[in-house]
């Protein structure tokens, strides 16, 4: 035997050989088979070279993509793994020599790869870490300081917390430890659900990973060996949520260019050169775009340069600074330390208890985690793990000045542990465990919605987990509905809306038309908000990189922060009460029907649009367990959710269950491309399998 793949009845690979090498070739081989167009449109997307066939609506990316340097961090990441840590360097590259054996075939039966000419390439041995950083590069969220900086700009420093989220969210997961002491077996169980936009082939790929080292299940990501996030080794488990964490950060640069180049000014008010080159971004259709890339000592410059930037934002970014330009560079870990954390993958796969998973991850770089493991002889663990840096308060908030002293960074910060309480950990994304790492975290809502469901009986089961995944109550509701409750005199038809509302059980079921009309009304109370002269200077973004934009967006801003802004102390001369009053005359006024599924339904996002995907209808929202996350005011379609559930029991690893929103397959027409879709709506999971004779030999590789 050298390497075998097998499938269950879902499709799922089931991957055994003679050793751990072998193995990654194996996994990388059954990957391109598998998602060949998902590993190539990454593969584009990490180097920048995705509109040379996705064409102009690419372009944005692209050209962020090389001014960050992605590419060129990842080979240096690269670079440095193979002098500190071969074992794992060649543990790559044989994922990358499975790749590039099954690319062809893989290719050969998508029909994407003949619908844009796209011809299989190359993939090199730092091509997972820079599909790892461009899967990454946006998750902690450093946009946010740009928004920051606009209301600090028109509003003043007091109006930033009015959109703080304990607010507005993006990637963000589920996750819950129950110690045995609160199982039906007396061994821990893991459950949850990492939330981030649901894609077409899906981001996550349940795999089973045999060789006489180690066996392991988990979710692994498309492009990256081993199992990173989600695992279960038979004795121990892990599992992962968003720490939500700052990690990088934002400098306002003076840039000039002379004779001899660009030089850009630093703290100790030398002017210093910084590297610069030009690359050509291929565009599908069109001429080539010519991108200057420019890099100071704080980081790669990703807005504006030399000339500045367009109208209206250098005044937004420091004022008096005509003689030179406006322009902002990006510091992120990797860029610094050429390290991705890859050397943490290995020894995952190898654990064996709580206390081996916490020497991995102490190696884990980016994105920045909440970690919980568990092992069968009653080891826990509740962690948070990553490079955060240590730096000045302001870094953390705003942009900063490139040139002031006192803004560097000083080494890492010690990554904050926890306990059980009552034998019970949830992770949400919530202030708590990661509180001194981040700025801005999820509010309570999903975190103490996960408590209070696990206290409300003494023991569970890997079985009763899905009812946890799949509770719909919506706790953020309650301001909209204190003002509605008080909103005096209404017509008849919007009374009837109100009484209705008052009655609602609060969850937002598919359903439910209760929860239709709360979410219309929401939306009309956003709209207006987002329409008051008192954000005025807000709904004109700046003219930053489009790929930035979405952070700076007032609407969804308003949206994520509603329940906030409803009960902020300052209110900014909105009357809040007549705002909600004119919001449910205006939803009456609509003569509304339909169900919440009839509007709130899974639009999964594709590299190339499919016009035969029926999008079905979903139950959840954005504050609920199950987090099926819309933007109100501005569309009910849910681009964000569950992209995979699991449950790992320590009693018995094939008690565990797992379900992803779409199949193992990401192939159209494969009879495992969409086959779990139905189990994900209704909020069934499938067992997870290990033993090899249950399954259906494919090939031997």
């Amino acid at each position: 035997m050298t390497g075998e793949i097998f499938r269950d009845a879902w499709g799922i690979p089931h991957l055994r050989a003679d050793g751990v090498t072998e193995l990654a070739r194996v996994q990388g081989r059954v990957t391109a088979l598998d998602r060949a167009w998902q590993l190539e449109v990454e593969r584009h997307r990490s180097q920048g070279t995705s509109a040379s066939f996705l064409g102009a609506e690419a372009l944005p990316w692209d050209r962020f993509v090389r001014r960050a340097r992605l590419d060129d961090t990842a080979r240096r990441c690269f670079a440095e793994l193979e002098g500190r840590d071969a074992e794992t360097a060649e543990w790559v590259r044989a994922y990358v020599d499975g790749v590039n054996e099954g690319l062809a075939e893989g290719a050969g039966g998508t029909p994407e790869f003949a619908r844009t000419g796209l011809v299989p390439g190359r993939w090199e041995p730092w091509t997972p870490l820079g599909v790892w950083l461009g899967i990454h590069i946006l998750f902690a969220g450093f946009p946010a300081k740009l928004w920051r900086e606009q209301v600090v700009r028109h509003l003043g420093a007091d109006a930033v917390g009015l959109f703080a989220t304990d607010g507005p969210g993006t990637s963000g997961s589920n996750g819950w430890l129950l110690s045995g002491e609160r199982t039906v077996t007396g061994h821990a169980v893991i459950a949850g659900d990492p939330h981030r936009f649901i894609e077409e082939p899906g981001v996550y790929q349940q795999i089973h990973l045999s060789c006489p080292e180690f066996d392991v299940v988990g979710l692994a990501a498309p492009g990256i060996p081993g199992i990173a996030h989600f695992g279960h080794t038979g004795t121990v488990a892990w599992a992962i949520t968003n720490a939500m964490a700052d990690y990088q950060d934002l400098y306002r640069e003076r840039l000039r260019r002379t004779g001899a180049g660009v030089e850009a000014l630093g703290p100790d008010g030398v002017w210093r050169r910084v590297t610069r080159h030009t690359e050509a971004v291929e565009v599908a259709g069109e001429e080539p775009v010519e991108v200057e890339v420019i890099e100071t000592e704080r980081g790669p410059v990703i807005i504006g340069g030399p000339e500045g930037l367009e109208s209206g934002v250098a005044e937004g970014l420091e004022s008096g600074m005509a003689e030179t330009s406006a322009a902002v560079s990006l510091r992120y870990p990797p860029r610094v330390t050429a390290d991705l954390g890859f050397s943490a993958l290995l020894p995952l796969l190898r654990a064996r208890r709580v206390a081996d998973v916490d020497r991995a991850v102490e190696l884990w770089a980016e994105p920045v985690n909440v970690v919980q493991a568990a092992d069968t002889e009653g080891g826990l663990l509740h962690r948070v793990a990553g490079k955060v840096p240590v730096r000045a308060e302001a870094n953390r908030v705003r942009l900063v000045a490139a040139w002031e002293p006192g803004h560097d960074w000083q080494g890492w910060h010690e990554t904050p542990r926890g306990g059980l309480t009552d034998g019970i950990a949830a992770m949400a994304n919530q202030r708590g465990l990661a509180a001194p790492l981040g700025v801005e975290f999820a509010p309570p809502h999903r975190a103490d919605r996960i408590t209070e469901l696990l206290g409300e009986k003494e023991r569970w089961s890997a079985a009763d987990m899905p009812a946890i995944h799949m509770d719909t109550r919506l706790a953020s509701a309650e301001p909209l509905l204190e003002l509605l409750r008080a909103a005096g005199t209404l017509t008849p038809e919007a009374d009837r809306i109100r009484q209705t509302l008052l009655a609602w059980d609060r969850r937002m079921d598919a359903g439910s038309e209760a929860a239709a009309r709360y979410a219309a009304v929401r939306a009309a109370v956003v709209r207006r908000l987002a329409a008051h002269p008192a954000f005025a200077a807000l709904s004109a973004p700046p003219a930053y990189p489009e790929v930035l934009l979405p952070w700076l967006a007032l609407l969804p801003r308003i949206g994520f922060a509603l329940e906030h802004l409803l009960r902020a102390e300052e209110s900014y001369g909105i009357d809040r009460a007549d705002t909600v009053r004119a919001a449910v005359e205006e939803v009456a006024a609509g003569q509304p029907t339909g169900t919440w599924g009839d509007a709130h339904r899974l639009a999964p996002w594709r590299a190339l649009p499919d016009p035969s995907y029926d999008a079905p209808g979903l139950s959840g929202d954005h504050d609920c367990v199950l987090c099926t996350s819309a933007v109100p005011g501005l569309t009910d379609l849910s681009t964000r959710g569950p992209a995979a559930r699991y449950v790992w029991d320590l009693a018995d690893r094939e008690a565990g269950l797992w379900v992803v929103p779409l199949g193992s397959s990401g192939i159209p027409g494969s009879a495992h491309h969409r086959d779990q879709l139905p189990l994900w709506l209704r909020g069934e999971l499938v067992p997870v399998l290990t033993d090899f004779t249950q399954f259906e030999k494919e090939s031997d590789v």
